[in-house]
């Protein structure tokens, strides 16, 4: 699973079971939410580096992120999804889904393996030889 929407109006969590989900009130959509002002393919949801992002679909209501009016937009957890009039809440972990950023969307740095020898990186290199190289 790659996380889920959990309804702000309250109601079961919907599982987001696929990289790429279609939602939409049509029975073919991966999502199917059954409203009057659902559009029959409202957005697509696709995960891109590990987080969440939302496409409008040309629908007729609209789709927005934390209040705003958006056609294509990245969707950070614990944001409100508004689909039409139902509102969202998008609850997952972009670490556990394979991004590489921290919090606040800074890249987290990997340990630099050319920082230290190889003979020092085996437990080989002598004190007296790291004295001399520096």
């Amino acid at each position: 699973m790659y996380g889920e929407m959990h309804p702000c109006a309250g109601g079961d969590p919907i599982p987001l079971l696929k990289p790429s989900i279609v939602v939409g009130r049509r029975e073919n959509c991966d999502v199917v939410l059954r409203f009057s002002n659902i559009s029959g393919a409202h957005c697509e949801l696709t995960l891109i580096d590990g987080f969440w992002f939302v496409k409008d679909l040309s629908s007729s209501n609209g789709v927005k992120v934390n209040g705003l009016r958006v056609i294509e937009q990245r969707v950070d957890p614990g944001d409100t999804l508004s689909v039409g009039k139902h509102d969202y809440q998008m609850m997952y972990d972009p670490s556990q889904l394979g991004s590489m950023l921290g919090p606040g969307g800074a890249i987290e740095p990997k340990p630099d393996m050319f920082s230290r020898s190889l003979l020092d990186r085996a437990g080989l290199e002598s004190k007296h030889t790291k004295k001399d190289s520096r």
